[in-house]
């Protein structure tokens, strides 16, 4: 089976290996353009690995990766990213750190834009950070909170068509996490841009996303369990998940809950080996196409 979709990511029978060994296993994925997609699982299982992949730091070892009809390849301004730690340059402004890359090469097909002129569209970012007043500052005068918001600032005015978020909150404290999680949903139901966010924390990805990916290592299929068998992480579960305005209060809901233990019992539990065709993919674009020796019945 081909994947289709005009518009959006697709991945389609990816796999990733280092060596002998196998981290991502005939990996399918379908993301429509608009989606906040949040990715969890055990540590190890190669969350990460994804993220570089569609990012374009590293290559599948076999299958594409398509966003919006071009097959991908080294990164680009197509694709912004957010790191858990801050990728600002200390000698810089904030101000300066924001129009960097527009100063530097410009968007994707553009010429690179004066410097005054990029430090206006910057200005104009940093209002919408609420963030115009520390424009002057250098990173290490700001919060943590505040120089993440520099941070996805200075991805966002490259204009990229997917933003990638590895654990962006994970050095904070538990409140300004919280702050930034409600933060980053405003934006998100601003500009309705396609996020794909990468979080060990259940709470978080549930509480954030459209949709929610367990990629995990823990299940079975038609190749059996012995020592010989080297099987990668496959995306084990698919939740679509409701979007409608809501406080942090949702998150001491029993249904919150239910979703919490019914996301860790699918993913992180060795114990519960489910079968790759008896997988939880009902998100209306979750699709998977098995080998013969992965489905031999």
């Amino acid at each position: 089976m081909t994947a289709s979709l005009d518009n959006g990511l697709i991945v389609e029978d990816v796999y990733k290996a280092y060596g002998s060994k196998v981290v991502l296993d005939n990996l399918d994925l379908r993301v429509r353009n608009g989606e906040f997609c949040t990715l969890v699982g055990p540590s190890g299982c190669g969350k990460s690995t994804l993220l570089r992949l569609i990012l374009g730091e590293e290559q599948p070892s076999a299958g594409r990766i398509i966003l919006n009809g071009e097959t991908l390849g080294p990164p680009n301004a197509r694709r912004g990213i957010v790191f858990q730690r801050y990728s600002l340059f200390p000698h810089l402004s904030v101000i300066d750190n924001v129009s960097l890359g527009l100063r530097l090469g410009g968007r994707p097909g553009s010429e690179r834009i004066p410097a005054r002129e990029s430090r206006a569209e910057a200005m104009q970012y940093l209002e919408r950070m609420r963030l115009a007043e520390h424009a002057g500052k250098y990173p290490h005068q700001l919060s943590g909170g505040m120089q993440q918001r520099v941070a996805i600032a200075q991805s966002l005015i490259m204009k990229p068509e997917i933003l990638l978020m590895d654990e962006p909150f994970g050095a904070l404290d538990p409140d300004t996490r919280e702050d930034m999680q409600l933060f980053l949903l405003e934006l998100w139901e601003q500009k309705q841009m396609t996020l794909f966010f990468v979080t060990h924390d259940l709470e978080e990805a549930a509480f954030l996303g459209t949709r929610i990916l367990v990629l995990s290592q823990y299940y079975t299929d038609d190749r059996g369990n012995g020592d010989g068998v080297n099987r990668g992480a496959k995306i084990v579960a698919d939740h679509q998940l409701p979007r409608s305005p809501f406080g942090t209060g949702v998150k001491f809901s029993p249904e919150f809950g239910d979703l919490i233990a019914q996301i860790r019992e699918e993913g992180f539990n060795p114990a519960y080996l489910q079968h790759a065709r008896d997988f939880n993919l009902k998100h209306p674009d979750a699709f998977q196409t098995l080998t013969e020796l992965e489905l031999r019945g």
